[in-house]
């Protein structure tokens, strides 16, 4: 969301920066106010009753008037100031609702927030939840560990004698060209029904478990037949681990070998395109299944390496890094006879979303020339870690080399660098046809415990650059019990529907040994994951106790939030975490860096802080207090914080009377319900109530009437201390029911509204009511009805006075339309409570101004008359006269602009349709002016969980990038289709298919498929809000023959800004805008090359397997080379003919051997 603002490409100071166009959709703005002290109550002076005013004589020559003088401007001021606080005063019925609440004070109790006792049961009830998936983690893990040690591996086994349900079944037989549709039977697949659970929000069997099997990985393979064989095993203690804990979500056994088998069973989530699902490229896997990596990737960049072999390396170098999580760290670099960074990291950078993002358009940018030159690059290599002066994981170091073959062994860089003790794992990886002798690249791997691999072709990309998690995985297996360490994973979104997720895990080890007395395995079976959705952890929190404006927050070791009221990604993809800081959730600054790090550190701890929090319309920025307090989750890697403003200390818990709830009638007889009902709305208001989770039955509705209408009719069977219901929710509501009823009682019905000119009065509590009055308002009422969700609700919380909130206006949208004196400027204010010494804010309430009709009294306020009836004042040639806001609105500018620089009132009447927008697009000369002098300060950050539209390819019909296309003397030629040419070109051309990015545009992934239209991205916001400047202030905006002059004064005990201005002569001060709108950041946000210098405090897990004595090296790579066959090649030319995919082949690498 937000952190202090570095750069969005370049950042330079805004006074003087040009304005850029007003983008199409609407500014996301920001928040506002630094609120000057209260003053003592002003008398109650109302000068203008009527709504309509007198006509208006002509204003003279303005030859004969002057500027008007500071003194005039803040009699105007005051006269402002005196009218808004006896309107208020009148209808805003702040004193009376105080007096109501005392009068009521036998049905509640003012509760008190304990914020240490608070958070510490809340921590205590996350860890409980957590411990009960840990306890079903480990009962997984161990069962699978013993039904593979007890399996026997069968070299012939067949499709047809294994029976489960593929979860992609259903899809393939949707699809004509699926590879079992072609084969004419399903005989190994079960088929189900399901049934739909809100819990999973899915289709659900909880009789069978569901497989998936990735789509490059071919089904009827001797290991992933086996594979299926023993984890059918797994089906019993999933189901019994059901039955202990009901409340158990997805658990999943995500195997090395890429098959998942889950429970329940629902079917797969088949994309529109071919499936890249892989269980082992998922974050909770490779969290899971190796302990943090420090890697450095080093690319051959010589000569020789062609263009189709650049191409392989670039889409290999990308696929690695999708290997990494958040916990790994790594660096890119090319090399041939010198080595360089491929991208502005100097060093080892954490391999997060938004970096590793950076590395993959680098390395498009790779050109091949030179010479081969494997010292410098592995010099280079060595040189990044063995940089102590960095932040990095301190665990597994590897160096993963892709080239294209040489004859160079490099053994005195190894001797210098890496032997004896060997830390650094070297992985080598043959990328291309090539004749090259690969005895030494195997070699350096052999020699630095790391492994070979070829990649001949595209499709052997993926499953060769996830292999060696198998190698990392080693000393975690001889390490036996000491590693079966239960580790909690970052937010990320469930594949399966379920929305935000966290993951346990586990890692499952093979126990087999080869023979009597021989060494123990040391491969990774895979990893066990148990999910636990976002919802169920929040619903351990308090909510509607701590006010509208605190809030529970977690996070984890790298800073990121699980819980906070700001984590709502508008986009997400499933194949990359969520990671949003605790330091772009909200506002950064120094306290929170502190607070967060202590977290971090798992310490306790409390402090209160000055801070700055974003409106939640995100339009500005306010300055307030409020109170962290913080203890850790214990048995995970999570810390909680509870944040309170100091006016949520306490809190009002209904408390009807002991004779009702003994009658056990229907809550729809009790006291105070019948004003819930529309009959009462003509009377006594309008109501709306909060959409919240009063009862579980209670059918929940967007539309506040039907929610209303379901509300009452469910009240009409459930008695007052009914267990399905939330008493405290249910018995605030029916209270502040009929404390807002009493205020329509007392004040609102016998008052005219349009001799003041108010379209509506309106009050709204913590309670979720929200009574707008007269019932007629409520047609034109656009406020959310959650009152804890609406934003004059919360910054009138946070501000002390009146708070104008005017209509939100997008600069490219049509003016508002003064229609049937339907627009309305908010005014609103807390009700502040003081029982018995404690203090709390349970209500707030206000007017809704007429626009037209308060503009014009406006002008009449600030000009030289004392009311409406008097003569305006004639100014004759020989005379000397101040203009003033109403008789000289052609010469003078007067507006109101509230704490968040949006115009409110205007004398102009060709503006009074601009209200609610910037006033930099109203008048950007004067904006900046004030800016410039200090009436504003502006607050720069960013969002990172923006959705923006794709930017349109360009070359829609080009052909694939980089791709070599045969000649016709090619095609002609026999010898040509047994060449390695002709079979990487037909790899590429069938895994394209696949790879869609290797080609220039894919025109049908744009079409109808909503992920194609949005994607997420950064956009930088901007807000402003009051700065240092409290007095009333003369200046003059320089601009030579266009000079102006201009008056502002702050109003007492509101956000407005009252600024008097001569209008201008000429555009030629015209020379710079603030700009206020969002924007998209090209570059997704600030600079990553410059945030990666001062990188933010980050603590990895606790735990470290990456060396074991006993571990054995000698399995380190044999290689495979793809013997292309005639048979073969013109099979699949004719697939590509006749536009029918090839069936997958079982790819041929390193460890397709294992027996399992």
């Amino acid at each position: 969301m937000a952190v202090p603002a570095r750069t969005c490409g370049a950042s330079r100071p805004g006074p003087a920066r040009t304005a850029l166009p007003w983008p199409g959709r609407g500014p996301r703005p920001g928040p506002g106010a630094r609120r000057p002290p209260s003053g003592p109550p002003r008398p109650l002076l109302l000068l203008l009753p009527p709504l309509l005013l007198l006509p208006l004589l002509a204003a003279p020559g303005a030859s004969a008037y002057s500027f008007p003088q500071q003194h005039t401007m803040q009699h105007w001021a005051r006269r402002l100031e005196q009218e808004i606080d006896g309107v208020m005063r009148i209808f805003g019925g702040v004193q009376q609702l105080r007096e109501i609440y005392k009068d009521n004070r036998n049905l509640f109790e003012v509760q008190e927030n304990e914020p240490q006792k608070l958070v510490e049961k809340v921590a205590g009830d996350i860890e409980s939840l957590l411990d009960r998936k840990v306890q079903a983690l480990k009962r997984l893990a161990d069962a699978a560990e013993n039904f593979q040690k007890a399996h026997r591996w069968q070299d012939n086994i067949k499709e047809e004698d294994i029976l489960y349900y593929d979860a992609k079944a259903d899809a393939e037989l949707d699809d004509p060209e699926s590879e079992d549709v072609e084969r004419g039977s399903k005989a190994s697949t079960l088929r189900l029904d399901f049934v739909e659970d809100s819990n999973f929000k899915n289709k659900v069997n909880y009789s069978y478990t569901a497989v998936q099997i990735p789509t490059d990985i071919y089904k009827g393979s001797t290991v992933i037949l086996n594979e299926l064989n023993w984890t059918e095993a797994l089906e019993n203690v999933f189901i019994e681990n059901r039955r202990q804990d009901p409340t158990l979500l997805w658990q999943v056994f995500g195997s090395a070998t890429g098959v998942t088998r889950y429970y329940p069973a629902t079917p797969w989530r088949a994309p529109k395109k071919i499936d890249l699902y892989d269980v082992r490229r998922r974050p909770w896997y490779i969290q899971g299944a190796s302990s943090p990596k420090d890697m450095v990737i080093i690319v051959d960049v010589s000569g020789s390496v062609s263009g189709l072999t650049l191409k392989l390396m670039k889409t290999s170098v990308c696929e690695m890094l999708d290997t990494l999580s958040d916990d790994d760290y790594v660096n890119v670099a090319s090399f041939n006879e010198k080595a360089q960074p491929v991208s502005c990291f100097t060093h080892l950078v954490q391999a997060n979303v938004r970096n590793k993002k950076v590395f993959k358009e680098a390395v498009q940018g790779m050109v091949a020339k030179g010479t081969t030159g494997y010292k410098a690059g592995f010099e280079y290599a060595f040189d990044q870690l063995q940089n102590s002066n960095i932040t990095r994981a301190n665990c597994n170091k590897m160096i993963m080399m892709f080239t294209d073959g040489g004859e160079d062994r490099v053994q005195d860089v190894f001797e210098k660098y890496n032997w004896p003790n060997r830390t650094v794992r070297v992985f080598t990886f043959s990328v291309g046809q090539h004749n090259y002798d690969v005895t030494p690249l195997q070699w350096m791997a052999c020699a630095n415990k790391g492994y070979y691999f070829e990649i001949p072709s595209i499709g052997a990309i993926r499953i060769n650059t996830q292999e060696y998690l198998d190698v990392l995985g080693r000393p975690m297996v001889l390490a036996g019990k000491e590693a079966k360490q239960v580790q909690w994973t970052n937010v990320y979104e469930d594949a399966l529907g379920l929305g935000l997720v966290v993951t346990g895990t586990l890692p499952v080890f093979n126990l087999t040994q080869d023979g009597p007395g021989e060494k123990k395995n040391q491969l990774i079976l895979g990893v066990m994951g148990i999910d636990v959705a976002l919802n169920d952890i929040k619903r351990l929190t308090p909510n509607y106790t701590l006010g509208a404006n605190g809030y529970v927050f977690a996070i984890d070791l790298n800073g990121y939030v699980l819980l906070h009221p700001n984590l709502k990604p508008q986009t997400t993809n499933f194949r990359e975490p969520v990671t949003l800081d605790f330091l772009d959730a909200e506002l950064e600054d120094e306290n929170k860096e502190e607070i967060r790090r202590s977290m971090i550190d798992g310490n306790k701890g409390h402090k209160q802080i000055r801070t700055l929090v974003k409106s939640l319309d995100e339009r500005y920025v306010d300055e307030v207090m409020r109170n962290y307090t913080w203890v850790p989750i214990r048995s995970t890697n999570y810390s909680l914080g509870l944040v309170l403003p100091p006016y949520s200390t306490f809190y009002l818990q209904a408390n009807l009377s002991d004779q009702i709830l003994q009658v056990k009638l229907p809550i729809s007889k009790l006291k105070d319900f019948e004003f819930l009902l529309p009959s009462s709305f003509e009377s006594e208001g309008h109501v709306f109530i909060a959409p919240r989770e009063y009862c579980k039955d209670l059918n929940a509705s967007d539309n506040n009437t039907e929610f209303l209408k379901n509300f009452i009719e469910l009240m009409e069977k459930v008695t007052p201390d009914s267990k399905q219901c939330n008493n405290f929710l249910l018995h605030n509501l029916i209270l502040d029911t009929g404390i807002t009823q009493q205020l329509v009682e007392r004040v609102w019905r016998d008052q005219d509204l349009n001799t003041y000119s108010l379209l509506a009065v309106f009050a709204a509590t913590d309670g979720g009511i929200t009574r707008v009055f007269p019932n007629k308002a409520a047609d034109d009422w656009t406020e959310n009805p959650e009152p804890f969700n609406a934003s004059f609700y919360r910054r009138s919380l946070d501000n002390h006075g009146y708070v104008f909130k005017p209509p939100h206006q997008d600069a490219l949208l049509r003016p508002l339309e003064l229609e049937n004196d339907t627009v309305g400027i908010l005014v609103s204010t807390a009700v502040e409570l003081s029982l018995g010494g404690r203090t709390l804010r349970p209500a707030v309430v206000g007017v809704k101004l007429d626009l037209e009709a308060w503009a014009e009294k406006f002008k009449v306020l600030a000009s030289n008359r004392t009311h409406q009836d008097q003569p305006q004042k004639q100014c004759g040639p020989s005379s000397h006269c101040e203009m003033d806001c109403e008789v000289n609105n052609e010469d003078l500018l007067c507006v109101l602009i509230d704490d968040g620089g949006f115009l409110v009132l205007s004398n102009q009447n060709h503006q009074w349709d601009q209200v609610g927008r910037f006033f930099s697009e109203v008048d950007a000369n004067l904006m900046l002016a004030l800016y410039n002098n200090s009436f504003y300060t502006r607050k720069e950050s960013y969002d990172y969980q923006a959705a923006c539209a794709p930017q349109p390819p360009g070359n829609l019909g080009a052909a694939p990038r980089g791709v070599f296309v045969p000649t016709i003397a090619d095609f002609l030629n026999l010898a040509w289709w047994t060449s390695a040419a002709a079979w990487s070109l037909f790899q590429q051309l069938l895994y394209g298919l696949i790879y869609h990015s290797w080609f220039q545009a894919d025109p049908a992934e744009a079409e109808g498929n909503a992920e194609a239209r949005e994607s997420s991205c950064v956009m930088k916001q901007t807000q402003y809000y009051f700065g240092s400047v409290n007095a009333s202030y003369n200046a003059i905006i320089d601009c030579g023959n266009c000079s102006r002059l201009f008056h502002a004064q702050r109003l007492t005990n509101t956000n407005l800004l009252f600024v008097v201005a001569e209008k201008p002569l000429c555009s030629q001060c015209e020379g710079g805008r603030l700009l206020q709108k969002e924007t998209h950041c090209p570059a997704d946000g600030p600079e990553q090359c410059e945030l990666v210098q001062r990188p933010r405090y980050r603590r990895g897990p606790h735990i470290c397997f990456d060396y074991n004595a006993t571990e054995d090296t000698s399995d380190c790579g044999r290689g495979a080379s793809f013997p292309p066959s005639l048979g073969v090649l013109v099979s699949l030319q004719l697939l590509l003919l006749l536009g029918l995919p090839p069936r997958p082949q079982p790819q041929v690498h390193a460890h397709a051997s294992r027996r399992v």
